[in-house]
């Protein structure tokens, strides 16, 4: 059978299954709609949680990431594991026996204020929207690969899918489409995980095979790695690392608290029927997020040996010169699929010095011994660009395993996706229903008719997430460090000062996360060029690309929270302290007895 063929089954089937759970569990109350009826289990709730954090940046974009970065990439697996158990155990159980539906629900609540819920609401909506954009891009590449279909179709048909399951089922249906979701996006990234380490170590456990010795060469993986990168003129794989140490530390702390404030992971949390249950699901989610993050760094180092031996000829032989012709590829002989994926636009080669050969090497390198050697062969430049997003989808292409895995990774890569942005978009719908058409404008409205809000909210967010997708804005680069930015400057914050701090009041919140959002947006913006002054852009006012301290804006996110904080602690000094009802209710919820809802009075 056809590997397009096998691909229209597998993936098929899986959306046949996401629909059918959707029909079943349909949400017939806002209860339902917004949490699922408050009585998920543990388990079923940490496989649910698992699929809503691994999104399509786990699934297609981290491996790949750790391939082209090597260690730099390390900032990935940790700054997202960790800021999931930031939100394990600092927030999570918290936020449970609060008892609310939302986030901003909480805000309103805790802070006894409109406008801090409408600052929450604003900032959830700012996140959740430019992570989407990601959701919907993967789709589209994994549709357009695999399905044989251009990215924007691919994009309409995952609209339809969501729409199917996400309207009508509410955070119920979401909840068990979810479950289906982790179990074939999971089995997606292990199986090829263990057929490729066994392939080149013998050994099936990718983790273990990541530090073995590769069978025809008997050298360590990771040596052997090193080896190749440095003669193409890259730095080493396993100690390399993008800008400074700052940098790194301060962008892996960014990720941490950005994710621990994603407003839909934490909605999951809302779902199980008890504050001990919140704690059990988030120990169960732990496990099986670390059943992908544990394998992530084998998947992208070995993904990486096997392109450079498909694209460099020879390199397993220990003293191939890469200067000779026959050391590269013929382009005419390249195999089938790179041919397939150039089909994408996310791999593509020009042959510069019309050798008929593809030359890959870093043309930027600082070795000028190595560019030296390299133009008196003739190269005049890289030849080849891969995007590091089609490193997991195409891995099982590049080491040549049956179709059957090929078509699970592409249905695991979409259930990535469409796991995630269903959960961004329940976030965003019960924000614009239940927090600012209900809990602003409307306070009056039946439960029917804030269920009918719930689902048009729905239907348009769907609609401008696939907009989004199908055109994404100029700074689209940069969305995911939005993302993590907004969520980091603006809600961890104020979740925390507000779980942790019964003295902080309306006036410090609502500041604090506006001098939060006003410091990030301004680096990210004034980076990416996008704001003008009289022809100038604030990349030049600011003093040029990542002129504050050499930080790039994946990282400004901890100094934007770190405003937030201070900005909220100096407003509440000198401003009125909370009503007596509401410390009190803030130390009944830090009270670690009972599942019981609290209000300030008991």
């Amino acid at each position: 059978m056809s590997l397009e063929m096998t691909t229209y089954i597998v993936v098929g089937l899986t959306f046949l299954l996401y629909i059918s759970i959707a029909v079943w569990s349909r949400a017939k109350s806002t209860k339902d709609y917004y949490v699922a009826g408050g009585n998920v289990g543990p388990i079923t709730n940490g496989m649910a949680t698992a699929a809503d954090w691994m999104s399509a940046a786990s699934f297609i974009s981290m491996a790949g990431m750790v391939a082209n970065m090597g260690y730099g990439g390390s900032v990935f697996l940790m700054g997202w594991t960790g800021g999931y158990v930031l939100l394990a155990m600092l927030l999570a159980p918290y936020l449970r026996k609060f008892g609310k539906f939302t986030v901003p629900q909480f805000i309103r609540e805790r802070f006894y204020s409109r406008s801090a819920a409408s600052v929450a609401v604003l900032s959830l909506l700012a996140a959740s929207l430019t992570y989407i954009i990601g959701q919907m891009t993967g789709v589209g590449v994994a549709f357009s690969r695999f399905l044989g279909v251009s990215s924007d179709v691919g994009i309409y048909i995952g609209m339809g899918i969501v729409f199917t399951y996400a309207v009508f089922g509410g955070m119920k249906g979401i909840t068990y489409t979810q479950v289906a979701q982790f179990l074939v996006l999971i089995s997606a990234f292990l199986v090829p995980a263990i057929f490729i380490s066994f392939q080149l170590t013998g050994n099936p456990i990718p983790q273990l095979g990541l530090g073995s010795r590769l069978t025809e060469t008997n050298v360590y993986l990771l040596e052997r790695l090193n080896e190749v990168v440095t003669d193409l003129g890259f730095k080493e794989y396993t100690t390399t690392y993008a800008g400074s140490k700052l940098n790194m530390t301060l962008f892996t702390l960014s990720l941490m608290i950005g994710t621990a404030g994603l407003p839909h992971v934490i909605m999951r949390f809302f779902t199980v029927p008890s504050v001990k249950a919140a704690r059990i699901s988030a120990g169960w989610t732990l496990v099986f997020i670390a059943m992908l993050y544990t394998t992530a760094p084998a998947v992208g180092a070995m993904a990486k040996y096997n392109l450079h031996r498909t694209i460099t000829p020879g390199i397993a032989i220990e003293e191939v010169d890469l200067f000779e012709p026959e050391a590269h590829l013929l382009g005419e002989e390249r195999p089938d699929w790179m041919e397939r994926w150039e089909a994408t636009g996310l791999l593509r080669w020009e042959d510069k010095n019309q050798d008929g050969r593809i030359q890959y090497y870093n043309d930027q390198s600082d070795d000028e011994e190595f560019l030296a050697k390299a133009e008196a062969a003739g190269w005049e430049g890289n030849e080849l660009e891969v995007n590091a997003d089609i490193i997991v989808l195409a891995n099982p292409e590049i080491a040549m395993l049956p179709n059957w895995i090929i078509a699970l990774v592409a249905a695991g890569g979409l259930a990535s996706a469409l796991s995630t942005a269903a959960g961004l978009l329940i976030a965003i719908s019960s924000s614009i229903s239940h927090d600012l058409v209900k809990g602003i404008f409307m306070p009056k409205l039946s439960d029917k008719g804030e269920l009918i809000v719930g689902r048009i909210a729905m239907t348009l967010s769907i609609i401008l997430a696939g907009w989004l997708g199908l055109n994404p804005p100029g700074f689209a680069a940069g969305t995911v460090a939005l993302a993590f930015g907004i969520a980091a400057c603006s809600l961890f914050p104020a979740l925390m000062m507000g779980i942790f701090f019964k003295k902080m009041n309306k006036e410090g919140a609502t500041a604090g996360m506006l001098a939060g959002l006003a410091v990030t947006l301004f680096y990210v913006f004034a980076h990416k060029g996008i704001f003008f002054i009289q022809g100038t852009t604030f990349t030049h006012l600011i003093g040029g690309e990542n002129s504050f301290f050499g930080l790039t804006p994946e990282a400004i996110g901890v100094v934007g929270a770190a405003v937030n904080f201070t900005v909220a602690l100096i407003v509440s000094k000198f401003t009125k302290e909370p009503p007596e009802y509401i410390q009190a209710l803030i130390e009944n919820v830090r009270l670690p007895r009972g599942a019981k809802h609290v209000d300030g009075s008991h």
